[in-house]
């Protein structure tokens, strides 16, 4: 035996299966696309429920100026006026506990995903 054979030795005393590395590596990576994929889901959800969102506020706010131009009356004009504020004001409400939802899942997706690898919980029984 060699010198450079014996200092290799001592240097890795342990064996190296590269195929065990590669299907680890390959099982992270798989992960980790999914975690992307979970996380873009989430996003789009999100996304798409804001955007209906915008256009139920903006049919809203239509519908506020057609009656607030048809009332005659002051009177008229102020329940006009209390409808809307009603109905937007239960719309923020509405809004708000989505928001908190929204950041509360963003969140936990990842927490869950930092804290373990990647990897995905398995449901509860």
């Amino acid at each position: 035996m060699t010198e450079t054979q014996t200092h290799t030795e001592k240097a890795f005393p342990f064996s190296f299966d590269t195929s065990e590395f590669a299907a680890l590596g390959k099982k992270r990576i798989e992960a980790f696309v999914n975690a992307q994929t979970e996380l873009l889901d989430e996003i789009q959800e999100t996304n798409r429920h804001w955007m209906d969102r915008f256009q139920s506020e903006a049919n809203l706010a239509t519908e506020y100026a057609s009656k607030l131009s048809s009332a005659r009356t002051i009177p008229d004009a102020m329940a006009v006026s209390r409808d809307w504020a009603t109905r937007y004001f239960q719309m923020l409400a509405e809004d708000g506990k989505h928001l908190a939802d929204d950041t509360r899942k963003f969140m936990e997706t990842g927490a869950r995903l930092f804290s373990n690898g990647f990897e995905r919980p398995v449901a509860a029984a």
